[in-house]
């Protein structure tokens, strides 16, 4: 399922797209919340430019808009649905939970969004 080569591999490791044999991210911890959306420049095995082209990853907040609303509707489901909470209880389940999962989203956004446009090539970095 997370062998090398497939898209889940490189989207849930936060590793390059096109060689998937290093982090795309300065610092793997996520949970370093200034160190979060630092990204290297490029490549250090294949050379893959990361930021594509200028503000590329802009178009990652639409990816980050979609995850953040099924995180909230899945928090309200477990919590209204599931452990019978009130509405203000389960809208506060939900801010909590947006809240603690924010640089979680934010580079599982990035990762998705940067494996839409670019594709695993086996040969990359081989010249």
């Amino acid at each position: 399922m997370l062998k090398k080569g497939s898209k889940l591999n490189s989207i849930l490791t936060g590793s390059c797209p096109k060689c998937q044999k290093e982090s795309m991210y300065e610092d793997k911890n996520p949970l370093h919340l200034t160190k979060v959306l630092k990204m290297n420049e490029n490549c250090s095995h294949c050379g893959f430019k990361y930021q594509i082209e200028p503000s590329f990853f802009y178009g990652a907040m639409y990816v980050s808009y979609g995850l953040n609303v099924a995180v909230g509707i899945a928090a309200f489901i477990v919590s209204f649905v599931f452990f019978g909470a009130t509405i203000e209880q389960s809208f506060l389940t939900i801010i909590l939970t947006l809240v603690v999962l924010f640089p979680l989203v934010l580079r599982l956004s990035r990762n998705l969004y940067i494996n839409m446009f670019v594709s695993y090539d086996p040969n990359a970095g081989r010249e």
